[in-house]
């Protein structure tokens, strides 16, 4: 009997030792309530979710104690799934003037990745990148359109063995300062000057690190196929994992060409190569006007183009070339399907078409005066514009393909300031609402997974995109019958609706549908086998 009570004496002296369970598992956030989906794809299930220290603690489907969280969502009838991650936006230089992005943020988006196409790359990169204090996580690639730039200009020539080695070591050093990959806009002055061969080259030096590469491709109207097989060449040639950004067929002549550009995919993959792709919601695209003119023409810089515009014979060279590009690349005889982003000449326009102001100048709004104004308007600066030039089957077609992703191709914009195409504020919403709840052309399931863990696996992120114990806590809680987009084409500054709570790496940065203003968002550094800061 006395080694019995010696016994119980010793126990209770260890559990005096031992914490509470309240004191060993105070959670900094508990999500309750909710339907798990995962982001791998599988069925959504019920379960709690506790956050710790910036990495989801643990997922439950026996419940939590509610008195375990600092912080209590209650996700009863809602859906909590990993933040979404936008495969492209540009917000390379602008993240610092808008660093709580909150039309990104309302779509649920914590991570954005700046994957340049033609815009300007932060330089230094590392130092750029590292101080920055956002809402959002982001991510940087080594741009293909700066680095040109830097050593050869607006030249419409192939660079000299010694400036592709500069443009090599330019690529060298973003992708050593923390870039993922290499990110090239073909369709744009000066990329488009580059031949094939130039981008190969490129491509190498940052697959050596480890890097993908990404496009705008060259054409994505009647030489769409041609921009293909040139990415998957690319991939091919140097060796290096290959994504296509916001994948379409513009122009009515190209609608339904998606199923020969998906077949070509397909085909890539069959034969080894790494190619993937992905794409926005809408049936309109948006970019700077000089997609209506000829690349020659635009060689050189404005004072060039003014030149080539006041030669006679030059000029209607240059009228044929956009006759074509009007007609098969773009938007057919129609030019009211150009609409009026930014007209730094006259921001009345902003918002209509170039057939108002035809009309408003006293024209008729036909192609033949359409090409004379986008002239003239390229003589004051030029202008960006959505351009509505795409077929929606297409568009579902390839959402609906395997390796197709979701991304913005938006900008960080100030609620009311110019005039952004409604990707900006609604193409992961529109997702979910037109193309998961409103056509059923996706299940939520694989909605989820297309905006999640497919684009971390991507990005070679292996603690990103699923929900699940000791992955990084970036969490959206939203209900599935109501998120959806509000921003349109007319009145694009509206913010979508239904994302009710968002974690990014821990932290709410959306709390009851309300913006807290909290900057948590880390530098997602590059490329594979380096770790995230």
């Amino acid at each position: 009997m006395s080694h019995l009570k010696l016994i119980v004496g010793l126990l209770a002296l260890i559990v005096t030792w031992l914490p509470s369970p309240a004191e060993a598992q105070v959670y900094d956030v508990l999500i309750l309530g909710g339907t798990v989906i995962d982001g791998t794809g599988a069925d959504g299930f019920r379960a709690d979710v506790a956050v710790s220290d910036g990495r989801i603690a643990l997922v439950s489907r026996n419940g939590i104690d509610p008195t375990l969280g600092e912080t209590v969502i209650d996700a009863e009838g809602q859906v909590v799934t990993p933040g979404f991650i936008d495969n492209h936006s540009h917000v390379q230089q602008s993240i610092a003037e808008y660093p709580l992005a909150e039309n990104f943020l309302r779509q649920g988006i914590t991570t954005l990745v700046a994957s340049l196409h033609s815009g300007d790359q932060p330089w230094p990169l590392e130092e750029f990148a590292s101080s920055l204090e956002t809402a959002p996580n982001i991510g940087f690639f080594a741009g293909h359109s700066w680095t040109r730039k830097e050593v050869m200009g607006m030249d419409d020539r192939a660079p000299t063995e010694v400036e592709l080695d500069e443009m090599r070591s330019l690529v060298d050093q973003s992708m050593r300062e923390g870039a993922l990959g290499l990110s090239t806009g073909l369709l744009y002055v000066p990329a488009n000057f580059a031949e094939t061969e130039e981008i190969i080259e490129l491509a190498k030096v940052a697959a050596v690190h480890g890097g993908i590469y990404v496009s705008h491709m060259r054409n994505e109207g009647s030489g769409l196929i041609e921009s293909v097989a040139e990415v998957i060449r690319i991939a091919d040639e140097a060796n290096i994992p290959a994504q296509i950004n916001h994948h379409k067929a513009v122009g009515a002549g190209q609608w339904g060409w998606s199923e020969r550009t998906l077949a070509m995919i397909d085909s890539a993959n069959a034969a080894g190569l790494n190619v993937t792709h992905d794409l926005y919601p809408y049936t309109a695209s948006s970019t700077g006007s000089s997609i209506l003119f000829p690349q020659w023409a635009l060689a050189g810089g404005a004072e060039a183009f003014a030149e080539r515009v006041a030669d006679e014979d030059t000029r209607v060279r240059m009228e044929e070339d956009m006759l074509y590009i009007f007609q098969n690349d773009r938007v057919g005889n129609d030019i009211s399907r150009i609409q009026f982003r930014v007209l730094g000449s006259n921001v009345s326009y902003n918002g209509r078409t170039l057939a108002d102001y035809a009309v408003d100048h006293g024209l008729e709004a036909n192609l033949e005066n359409g090409i004379d104004l986008a002239i003239e308007l390229q003589l004051r600066g030029g202008f960006s514009a959505i351009y509505h030039a795409m077929d929606e089957q297409d568009v579902i077609r390839i959402m609906q393909h395997p390796l197709a992703m979701i991304e913005t191709d938006g900008d960080a914009v100030g609620y009311g300031i110019g005039y952004p195409h409604p990707r900006s504020y609604g193409a992961f919403a529109r997702v979910l609402s037109r193309y998961v709840r409103e056509l059923e052309v996706l299940t939520l399931e694989e909605a989820v997974r297309k905006m999640t863990s497919m684009p971390a696996r991507w990005l070679g992120r292996s603690d990103m995109g699923v929900l699940a114990e000791g992955m990084r806590a970036d969490v959206a809680v939203f209900d599935p019958d109501e998120i959806r987009d509000l921003a349109t084409y007319t009145d694009p500054h509206q913010y979508s609706v239904g994302i009710t709570d968002l974690l990014v790496n821990g932290v709410p940065v959306i709390r009851n549908g309300g913006i807290t203003g909290e900057k948590p968002g880390r530098w997602i550094r590059g490329p594979v086998g380096r770790s995230i800061s």
